[in-house]
């Protein structure tokens, strides 16, 4: 039962508090004692229930009723971390991006804006497209990015739109997440990561199929990505949060890409067995939409003052496969 608002407190807000990162973010600030958070999403979903389980919060707020919520209610509010969107890259329904992840978005802009709150919210690697202009998180460079689905492209029109604004909140930072996986992500079907639908074919079958390139610059699980742990996430969200460097857009990734091959060995090796994996044709409503490489330049982060270091691909994975997976246990 949520508590009366506490005019001597102040809240910290997490959009998409139900989902992958939105929980984890939850449970990392409850470790470090933030315990009065507002948490905003769609909880509708049974699915996304075990997410929240354990967690301490004041409010859980309907994300459409959100703002009327705000109006009506008042909170004295510290911190806004707006993670909430529709991230599903197969959803190609660009009206669906539009209302959640851009009109949404600048309704929580203005909203930290008037009240002088500061803000960290997610944008995506996805931005970059097939990374024709690189992947240095400049903001010259933003306005001539093409990224390749309509998430991707609506995450991009809204720090098109952040650059523009003349107002703002005292601080601001927009992260553009790259490949993350870890706990809390089951509920995400078909976009939860390989590593967790590996884990998943390995226990079923012993083996993991992954797709088949269809470029001949790549060969077949050579695809590259910048895998980042959610926990590294976590870790930059609340340094974020507690020094409030310079506002801008930045890059949230490792600043190295790895295999998928690689990425399917370390989750065998989490489970003590060895590698066994099959090549499958890439469906083709995706093949024209495909990201073949990213990796984060993560200099601009490093120049902020951020010296915490990165979880290998092989431990973060071991982490999360011996620790959460095989042990069905929530972050």
């Amino acid at each position: 039962m949520a508590e009366s608002i506490n005019p001597g407190k102040e809240y910290i807000v997490i959009t998409g508090a139900a989902g992958f990162i939105g929980s984890c973010l939850a449970g990392y600030l409850n470790q470090h004692g933030y315990r009065d958070l507002i948490l905003v999403d769609d909880f509708s979903r049974p699915d996304k229930a075990p997410n929240l389980e354990g967690k301490l919060f004041s409010y859980q707020v309907e994300r459409e009723g959100f703002f009327e919520w705000l109006h009506a209610h008042k909170p004295p509010v510290k911190f806004v971390f707006h993670i909430g969107a529709r991230t599903d890259t197969t959803e190609f329904n660009y009206s669906i991006h539009q209302h959640l992840n851009v009109e949404y978005s600048k309704k929580v802009w203005h909203y930290c804006t008037v009240h002088h709150i500061p803000l960290v919210y997610a944008s995506s690697a996805a931005t970059y497209g097939a990374g024709e202009q690189g992947y240095e998180d400049r903001h010259d460079l933003i306005p001539l990015l093409h990224p390749l689905n309509p998430y991707g492209i609506s995450k991009n029109e809204f720090d098109k739109w952040v650059l523009h604004q003349k107002n703002h909140p005292p601080f601001w930072a927009g992260l553009k997440f790259f490949n993350v996986y870890g706990p809390n992500e089951s509920h995400k079907g078909r976009m939860a990561s390989v590593i967790f639908h590996s884990f998943h074919q390995i226990r079923k079958d012993g083996v993991v199929k992954l797709f088949k390139s269809h470029r001949p610059d790549y060969k077949d699980g050579q695809q590259l990505r910048d895998f980042v742990y959610v926990k590294d996430l976590l870790k930059v969200c609340y340094w974020l949060m507690e020094k409030q460097p310079a506002s801008a857009i930045y890059n949230l990734g490792t600043g190295k890409a790895r295999s998928f091959e690689d990425l399917v060995k370390a989750t065998f090796a989490g489970l003590d067995l060895p590698a066994n994996i099959q090549y499958i044709d890439m469906p083709e409503d995706i093949r024209d939409k495909y990201q073949y490489f990213t990796e984060a330049n993560m200099q601009k982060l490093r120049a902020a003052g951020y010296k915490e270091e990165f979880y290998s691909l092989e431990k973060g994975v071991d982490d999360y496969v011996r620790n959460y997976l095989a042990a069905s246990k929530s972050f």
